[in-house]
């Protein structure tokens, strides 16, 4: 592939798969590998990328990488660096922290469908499970994150503003 063309493709797309990569991980600089991987694998230019499914193919390329990083020997013994990302106010740092705090098979599927916009039938095809499987690791995925949401707001609203009386 010439690199007009995948710098095309980075620019393009290249926040779609660090995003991905970032929801499975949790790790800022494990992201940033996996996207450069991603597309120097690109870049190699063994695969043939089908026109209209150049996104598909790179979230995809990049989902299994994740997987197979977190599978590693060295990833499940290094610990983790605590990331600071900007928030416009706590509510979004709480569902942040619920969303990460989830196994990343349902991170997953919450990251493609919330942020990326992708339809479950298309987020199966992305990480290889049937449409089922995407519906029931949402649904899971929706009972842990209202779980751990409610439990939090359960301590400090007490009369729906949040204050104590």
């Amino acid at each position: 592939m010439d690199a007009e063309k995948l710098g095309g493709l980075f620019r393009q797309y290249g926040d779609d798969v660090f995003r991905l990569a970032y929801s499975y991980l949790g790790s800022r600089t494990d992201a940033e590998d996996v996207c450069q991987s991603v597309f120097l694998h690109l870049a190699e230019g063994k695969t043939e990328l089908l026109p209209g499914r150049e996104k598909a193919w790179l979230l995809t390329c990049a989902a299994n990488a994740c997987k197979s990083q977190l599978r590693s020997f060295w990833h499940r013994n290094v610990g983790e660096l605590d990331e600071s990302l900007p928030f416009r106010d706590g509510t979004d740092r709480e569902v942040w922290d619920a969303v990460m705090a989830l196994p990343p098979k349902y991170r997953a599927v919450i990251h493609l469908y919330y942020w990326e916009g992708y339809a479950q039938g298309e987020i199966g095809d992305i990480l290889h499970i049937s449409r089922t499987a995407v519906q029931t690791r949402m649904q899971r995925a929706r009972a842990m994150l209202k779980k751990e949401l409610s439990d939090d707001e359960g301590l400090s609203a007490h009369d729906g503003t949040g204050c104590a009386e």
